[in-house]
């Protein structure tokens, strides 16, 4: 069932944001929405501040004042919970019509995380499979899923070149 759901965005009283997400998953609960309603999602960021004494703290700061985030499949009676919680302005989208976010907003906002498994590891020989540098052979250095990005170090004119591709443009030997 989870496949047909999708993200969307609810807007709500500005502050309330935790409280409108904490209460919409108390919803769930009491209607048995389990099957609709799969995440509830107020995105954050960790931002250090300085503060006047030259000491630094580590604060969390919504990066959407005002939204939450809900996965869920659309039905008239999630709609209907999400939209008739205390604190819900309403949907994001045309009159107040919900629409889901795309794949790509999704994932740029990074709400959902995705495991990415790759067959190679720091270390390994490594074939680049893609780009102006196919069939060049070289050496994992470092692998960042966060930036799909992997280092290998290849043999060039003689000299050792850390290249950076994405993930999937390099094979094991």
């Amino acid at each position: 069932m989870s496949d047909n759901s999708n993200w969307y965005v609810v807007h709500t009283y500005s502050g309330y944001e935790k409280k409108v997400a904490a209460t919409i998953e108390k919803a769930v609960e009491n209607l048995r929405l389990h099957d609709y309603i799969f995440d509830v999602s107020v995105p954050t960021e960790e931002v250090t501040e300085i503060t006047e004494v030259n000491k630094k703290k580590v604060v969390e700061r919504k990066l959407f004042p005002g939204y939450v985030l809900v996965k869920m499949i659309l039905t008239d009676q999630s709609w209907h919970a999400v939209r008739n919680t205390r604190g819900v302005t309403g949907f994001v989208g045309p009159g107040g019509k919900p629409i889901p976010l795309t794949d790509a907003e999704v994932s740029a906002l990074g709400v959902e995380k995705r495991e990415i498994v790759v067959p190679y590891k720091e270390g390994d020989s490594v074939t680049i499979a893609d780009g102006p540098l196919q069939s060049f052979i070289g050496i994992v250095e470092e692998i960042d899923f966060d930036k799909n990005i992997v280092r290998v170090v290849v043999s060039m004119f003689g000299r050792e070149t850390p290249v950076e591709l994405e993930l999937d443009q390099v094979e094991p030997i």
